[in-house]
């Protein structure tokens, strides 16, 4: 019913648009691996640090509060009952 330069082309052009398809399902795949796979190395480390040092800080307070009462959790943001010594204007006073 067509001629054969359009079925000819029809055909190319749909061959090319499937090959083309799965080239780029292809690189996309292999790009997001790369992507999720480099920050999963990169980002797991400091994600883990910063749990711990935030770990560290609730037992800190938790033990300052069990050495010093309860009223040391509500001033547990001051540095003197960390082992800093004070500033000397500070101390006069």
């Amino acid at each position: 019913m067509f001629p054969e330069c359009v079925r000819n082309l029809t055909s190319s052009l749909t061959y090319g648009s499937i090959l083309g398809v799965k080239k780029l399902y292809s690189f996309s795949r292999s790009s997001m691996w790369i992507f999720f796979t480099s920050c999963t190395i990169l980002v797991a480390p400091v994600i883990f640090e910063v749990e711990r040092m935030q770990l560290e800080e609730v037992q800190r307070q938790q033990q300052r509060q069990i050495l010093l009462g309860p009223s040391a959790a509500v001033s547990g943001g001051s540095m003197h009952g960390m082992g800093m010594p004070m500033p000397p204007q500070m101390a006069q006073r």
